[in-house]
């Protein structure tokens, strides 16, 4: 049987320039009259910078004005033209001739009419911009509802897994031939959708009774709909499915439940085989629930399928990768992070998310340092490059702390200063992208800092649902170092309105974004495109069966370690999301314009500070 995959010892290892590298190490601090703080072995919360302490007056609203210690921005320069506006006002006073009181008494108050007016229109802008710029309501607001109710784990159906001695073998391939044990799916439901419909009764266990429904699924499931729009009509035959062979790093077939992987060429790192495992995890979560279907499946960073270049779309091979952008066909999937990266000491998802939410609860957002804060590999896109620019120098403060990886360092130092649970001491995190999209996007929301978001046209499954002012605050690629000031002086001055949209991007990432709602979409979107398939899939001949046991069994080391964290020990009894129907051209219309009244409204705030 052919090996699934040649991987070279050397694929193991990171490279300099692949995308970013999300746990980042210590590395040297840029010069700067305020260095951030230093990690703290024990998690104590770093002292607050104070060479430019911003000090807020926040009476319980949504504004404030901005006062600075030393002097700064917007509210410095309205303060200072007030303050010229009086000072020429009673020198007039004071050099005219005598005058009657009560002549007197009437400038005075006239005088004070007059500042109260230029105050009150300076205060009722910064108002305006305050609380009409930002969306959502943070954690106040309804939230969304739980995914589904936990049942006890004595009434659960445990996953079975056993390597039974095949622990190593002699390939390079991460999958271990012959270590896939019959399955018998005691809770697999009878339908091949994800989502009941009136042809097909749900499942009815006594475990389910008074149950309440599913909840909807988040709107970025939707995208699923546009995502294969090309092939809706005409469907997807062999042929078709065949031409993305020459781009894909393997194909998957599905049949009566059971997986099988055929392997084309080895890819960076391990992206193929954490790719895998989440897709042998889905099978173990929802068993029987997973069609027949036929796929193939590119890792690499960059969308390649451009619309232009298939005149009839539906000619498009259907291929999936981890991105797409405005002019390319990809079917977006999630990524390999989902599960973890070992390589660069990732967590998988869900534990990571809990440690991060325990870490940012014990320094509050008040506490943080008042920049913006990047650490990254900028030599995978010129937008990082860029960004350094924004670096505190001594000639500027852009207010942003920006830091160069060092991997060499990380690997050397085994990643003990590259926990990301422990890189949100800061108000501000910056997101740009890596050479297309990056996996860091998450880490970064889920920090409970407001998310600066550099514009990319790239987008993963989830990011599509991200609202401009809602869960971020959208930074101008071509004005990169004074867009990034802005917000950062308008946080600062905002304080309630900053931390809204820390905790509407945080929620997010923990409610929109949990590994519940992962696992539904990889369910609803592999349903959907298996309804498109106009043939009964086949096992190609060289194919490997893939299960737990045949990742897992020989891999070593953070890889084993990680893949244990997020195997899942349970069938699910519980339905998955329902799936929200495709977008009408209508609420597309909307949300463009909504965005673009967001982008404009932050350019006009910025032109007037």
């Amino acid at each position: 049987m052919k090996s699934f995959l040649l991987r070279a010892a050397a694929r193991r290892q990171p490279r300099h320039d692949e995308e970013e590298g999300a746990a980042s190490s210590s590395s040297d601090p840029p010069p700067s009259p305020c260095p951030p703080p230093k990690e703290d072995p024990d998690g104590a919360p770093p002292p607050l910078c104070t060479s430019k302490q911003v000090i807020v007056v926040d009476d319980g609203t949504d504004g404030g004005d901005l006062a600075a210690a030393n002097g700064s921005g917007l509210a410095e320069k309205r303060q200072s033209t007030a303050a010229a506006k009086q000072q020429a006002w009673w020198w007039w006073w004071s050099s005219a001739p005598t005058r009657g009181v009560g002549v007197g008494l009437g400038l005075v108050v006239a005088g004070l009419v007059f500042v109260a007016l230029l105050a009150g229109t300076t205060i009722r802008r910064l108002d305006y911009y305050s609380s009409a710029f930002l969306l959502g309501g943070g954690r106040g607001s309804i939230r969304r509802p739980h995914h589904h109710v936990p049942s006890s784990v004595a009434n659960l159906v445990p996953v079975p897994f056993n390597c039974g001695g095949n622990e190593t073998h002699p390939s390079s391939s991460p999958l271990s031939p012959g270590t896939c044990r019959r399955r018998h799916a005691a809770a697999a439901s009878p339908s091949p959708s994800p989502s009941p419909s009136p042809s097909v009764e749900p499942r009815s266990s006594s475990s389910e009774r008074g149950r309440p429904a599913p909840p909807r699924c988040p709107d970025y499931f939707r995208y699923i709909h546009s995502d294969l729009s090309p092939w809706r009509e005409a469907g997807i035959t062999r042929e078709a499915v065949e031409r993305g062979r020459g781009r894909a790093a393997f194909r998957l077939v599905v049949l009566g439940g059971r997986a099988y992987v055929e392997a084309y060429h080895r890819v960076f790192q391990t992206r193929d085989s954490f790719t895998l495992w989440g897709i042998a995890q889905l099978l173990a979560r929802y068993p029987g629930r997973v069609p027949d279907l036929d796929l193939m499946f590119n890792c690499e960073d960059m969308p390649e399928l451009q619309a232009a270049d298939f005149p009839r779309p539906s000619e498009a091979p259907p291929l999936f990768r981890y991105c797409k952008d405005d002019a390319t066909l990809d079917i977006v999937f999630p990524d390999w992070s989902f599960w973890g990266w070992p390589e660069v000491n990732v967590r998988p998802w869900a534990p990571l998310l809990q440690e991060m939410d325990r870490e940012t609860r014990r320094l509050p957002w008040p506490e943080r340092e008042p920049y913006a804060h990047w650490k990254g590999n900028p030599g995978v896109s010129t937008q990082r490059a860029d960004l350094l620019r924004c670096n505190v120098s001594d000639k500027m403060d852009w207010n942003a702390r920006l830091f160069r990886q060092d991997w060499n360092a990380a690997i050397r130092g085994g990643f003990k200063d590259s926990n990301l649970a422990k890189q949100c001491a800061y108000r501000y995190k910056i997101f740009v992208q890596g050479r297309s999209w990056s996996v860091s996007e998450k880490y970064i929301l889920a920090c409970d800092s407001p998310m600066l978001l550099v514009a990319t046209p790239y987008k993963d499954f989830f990011s599509r649902g991200l609202v401009a002012g809602k869960h971020y605050w959208p930074i101008d690629p071509a004005r990169k170092c004074p867009s990034v000031k802005f917000a950062v002086d308008w946080g600062n001055a905002h304080p309630a309105q900053a931390q809204r949209m820390a905790e509407e991007g945080s929620s997010f990432a923990r409610e929109e974004m949990s590994m519940d709602y992962v696992y539904d979409y990889m369910l609803h979107l592999l349903t959907e495109y298996a309804r498109l398939l106009r043939y009964k899939p086949t096992i190609p001949e060289s194919a490997v069966e893939l299960c737990p046991e045949s990742l897992a069994c020989a891999a070593q080391g953070r890889e084993r370690q990680f893949m244990m964290e997020s195997r899942e020990r349970f069938a699910a009894d519980y339905e998955p999301c329902t799936l929200p129907p495709p977008f009408t051209a209508g609420e597309l219309r909307d949300m463009a314009r909504r965005e673009e009244e967001v982008l404009r409204k932050v350019k006009r705030m910025e032109k007037h500070s």
